[in-house]
């Protein structure tokens, strides 16, 4: 299994490097958004919300993120978080199936 990191800014492209390599890998890709494993932040203030640093690295759930990627390299499917930018929370009952795969991308600003 192979896994990549593509990292950038917004608007930095990493979308389209993504959409590239995904057309044209023989194998089969799975793509991790980095913007998934946001921690929950429901329990902030609107005020609280807006001045929040979502580009920091304490706003992801690192270790969520490793031990979902961990299960996806040994094999397993994992229920990946939605994450609503609207209200900053997670979903509590929808989740994304993630089937493993020969590719693994990570795509994130981190």
């Amino acid at each position: 299994m192979l896994v990549i990191g593509i990292a950038g800014g917004s608007g930095s492209g990493k979308t389209t490097v993504v959409k590239t390599l995904t057309e044209r890998l023989k194998q089969k890709v799975v793509v991790i958004p980095q913007d998934c494993y946001y921690k929950d932040s429901s329990d902030l203030t609107d005020e609280e919300k807006r001045t929040h640093n979502f580009d920091h690295p304490d706003a992801i759930e690192w270790d969520l993120l490793c031990d979902q990627l961990a299960a996806l390299k040994r094999g397993e499917a994992v229920d990946q978080p939605v994450y609503s930018f609207i209200s900053c929370s997670r979903s509590k009952t929808e989740k994304t199936r993630v089937e493993p795969a020969d590719v693994i991308i990570i795509e994130g600003i981190l």
